[in-house]
């Protein structure tokens, strides 16, 4: 062990998870549908047909997977609420068994030495807005305050760290821009429309919160370097078009309250500027950003409207179940990325992980997977290499906490530092979560 790897006291071992990748029963004690459990349905959206209604029956088995956390020694936990199991219908009366449940998911968090890291908007909007217009509803702003509030009213004197909403990016771009993920709509103006109301959402749930709550509270967003294909001029303006969409389009804002130079070129009339009251509600001060970090991508001209770019598939290279690069030093990049483009805001990995087609358990009960104990290795040597270049990073989480219902790939693809076996439910620790508890025990020194 080398003391060279070490990370600073204080620093956050976590993993993450999301509310309808993992906690089925998406309808119990009163919960309202949402647009994933409604998407689910369509045919041909999800691989194999499949829904999260079972996923990893979390909200059955809570109480276990907290005791998993605890033996993978972890010190944080990220996960979401889902808002339809707060609010129903989205917006009015509050169903006190669906706070009930985070509640004593929060306390039994506490009772391990677990901070809790709950996220309040993981893609699953309530259907019920989503008939009046979801994302695309300038209403949606004060719905989601009104729906923030009854949530920090209740946890937010016992949780410590809070995030508004995980990747707009690809709420706006896959759900209304490509359709292929909930709701399923392909329109630039709605996407343009969407991305603006997701901003003013955000600020609105941190006025409700700074009423409430002297915690901690931040954006979680998915970043990752975009590279020209080649050095032709065609493809650097591809690529530099791709950053502005992908990595600017949302914490920009946050930051200045205004979109980024060149968005305009690519979303059109669609993307008008903020009003000064709009400006000052999206560019609150936080207290911290969450960087969701899995690959780089490497950017060419093309067809795709409205970013005529496209990314080159990774060939040649490592690559994970899913084809995407395996590339270490973008995390790195990345994290130094955000700190000299916005200066030393306090950040944290909110998301790293890889895909893999995992075997089945050995005689002993182990999954081996040497691929992502080795992704985690060599990323979690990258995040160490950004705090030696300077970046005030204060914690990691990786993804994910279980194998879970992964979007539009159903249950194909496998992320978990715990195996599911989705039959029968029984968990079964990875190689990869046994060397990620060695990690957290040395405090990185094992690395």
């Amino acid at each position: 062990m080398s003391t060279s790897s070490r990370f600073p006291d204080g620093f956050l071992w976590g993993a993450a998870t999301s509310a309808y990748q993992i906690e089925g029963s998406p309808l119990a004690d009163g919960a309202g549908p949402n647009i994933w459990h409604r998407f689910s349905r369509v045919r041909g959206a999800i691989e194999n047909g499949d829904t999260g209604d079972v996923a990893c029956d979390h909200y059955r088995r809570w109480a276990e997977d907290v005791g998993l956390m605890r033996e993978l020694g972890l010190t944080a936990y990220r996960f979401s609420i889902a808002w339809a199991r707060v609010m129903p219908e989205g917006r009015g009366a509050v169903n006190s068994k669906g706070l009930d449940f985070y509640a004593r998911l929060v306390d039994r968090l506490l009772e391990f030495g677990i901070q809790p890291a709950p996220t309040l908007y993981h893609w699953d909007l309530p259907a019920a807005l989503d008939d009046r217009g979801g994302w695309t509803n300038p209403d949606v702003a004060s719905w989601f305050q009104d729906y923030a509030h009854a949530v920090f009213e209740r946890l937010a004197d016992r949780v410590p760290m809070w995030a508004t909403l995980n990747e707009p990016i690809l709420i706006s771009d896959a759900g209304y821009l490509k359709g292929i993920h909930a709701p399923g709509h392909r329109s630039v103006a709605e996407a343009a429309a969407v991305a603006r109301h997701l901003l003013l959402a955000h600020g609105a749930a941190v006025e409700a919160f700074r009423g409430i709550a002297k915690r901690k509270i931040g954006l979680v967003v998915n970043l990752e370097p975009r590279e020209p294909a080649s050095p032709a001029a065609e493809d650097a303006e591809a690529a530099r078009r791709a950053d502005i969409y992908f990595n600017q389009q949302y914490i920009h804002p946050v930051f200045t309250g205004r979109w980024p130079e060149g968005l305009s070129e690519i979303l059109g009339e669609a993307c008008r500027d903020f009003t000064s009251a709009e400006r000052e509600r999206v560019s609150q001060p936080l207290d911290w950003i969450g960087v969701n970090y899995y690959s780089r991508r490497v950017t060419s001209r093309g067809p795709d409207a409205p970013l005529h770019a496209q990314d080159v598939p990774a060939s040649g290279v490592a690559a994970t179940d899913l084809g995407w690069e395996i590339y270490p030093q973008g995390l790195t990049d990345t994290l130094v990325m955000v700190t000299e483009r916005y200066g030393k805001v306090p950040l944290y990995v909110t998301e790293n992980g890889a895909a893999f087609d995992d075997p089945e358990p050995s005689r002993v009960g182990l999954i081996e997977d040497p691929r992502r104990a080795a992704y985690l290795r060599d990323h979690l040597r990258a995040a160490h290499r950004a705090i030696e270049r300077g970046v005030d990073l204060r914690g990691y989480f990786a993804w994910s906490l279980l194998d879970n219902f992964e979007w539009q790939n159903g249950y194909s693809k496998r992320f978990g530092l715990i195996g599911v076996d989705y039959a029968t439910q029984k968990r079964t620790m990875k190689q990869s979560g046994r060397f990620y508890r060695e990690v957290i025990q040395t405090q990185g020194a094992s690395l």
